[in-house]
């Protein structure tokens, strides 16, 4: 096995076309959202230096997104959104079309290829953006966190999964314990972090379910129901997120547990 390298894609532009190319575990639904479809070309070519890519010999086998944007500035005060992600991304592209000077790196996505899962990549990458974010002058680093445990539990209410943690202290859910690990601290939760709207029609392509029944409707990777309104014509997700906070000076870094 070759090394695996882990670049920005301001040094290695020429992988920009390459980052859709690996086969990764999002469900189709969340392919969906309307400001991932406005603002993810523009991360690409406007905040490179902010988008990392692990390949591994020619193949790219994982990516991550993070934006600049500034949270301690007045209204905001520091204080992280309910809108999580989606607030993230609309802050920074205001703040950069605006020439407001940032003071935070947010993270928007890390994705692992389906086939390199389980060998530590995730945290590598963690690892690597916040190192990203130290170099650059930055001394705290956000994350409105996806708990990659939840689609299992759609019901149980964000607010009680997201503070649940095992006999050893550290969370429950397994990508927020790579973030603990990593040395984050869970802040907040973000109930409206994400917003997914469509037809019934586009719905049952992109899941394959009736959607003919008001009402909540469970569909696998969703973080919580759906809420079908077939009267209307349209269903729509809402999914929460859980917002991160990691210190990013030598203090914070050297205090990681193993």
């Amino acid at each position: 096995m070759t090394e695996i390298r882990i670049t920005t894609l301001a040094e290695r532009p020429e992988l920009a076309d390459r980052l859709g190319d690996m086969d990764d575990p999002w469900p189709e639904f969340a392919t969906h959202d309307s400001l991932a479809w406005l603002l993810y070309p523009r991360m690409e070519a406007e905040l490179a230096d902010y988008v990392l890519v692990a390949t591994d010999g020619d193949a790219v086998v994982a990516r991550g997104y993070s934006v600049p944007f500034a949270l301690h500035v007045a209204g905001r005060d520091g204080a992280l959104p309910a809108q999580g992600w989606d607030r993230a991304l609309m802050w920074a592209f205001s703040d950069l079309r605006r020439g407001v000077r940032p003071d935070t790196v947010s993270a928007i996505e890390i994705t692992v290829a389906r086939d390199r899962q389980g060998e530590g990549l995730s945290g590598r990458m963690l690892a690597a953006m916040r190192g990203n974010a130290r170099s650059r002058g930055f001394s705290e680093m956000v994350a409105p966190v996806r708990p990659s445990g939840k689609p299992a539990e759609p019901d149980t209410p964000i607010q009680e999964y997201a503070y649940r943690t095992r006999e050893d202290g550290l969370p429950h859910d397994p990508w927020l314990r790579v973030h603990v690990r990593a040395g984050g601290v869970i802040d907040s939760v973000a109930p409206l972090s994400m917003t997914i709207t469509g037809s019934l029609a586009q719905w049952r392509t992109w899941t394959g379910l009736p959607f003919d029944v008001a009402g909540p409707v469970r569909v696998p990777g969703a973080l919580t129901p759906v809420r079908c309104e077939p009267e209307q014509g349209y269903a729509v997700y809402v999914e929460p997120n859980i917002w991160v906070r990691h210190g990013l000076t030598e203090e914070a870094g050297s205090g990681r547990r193993p």
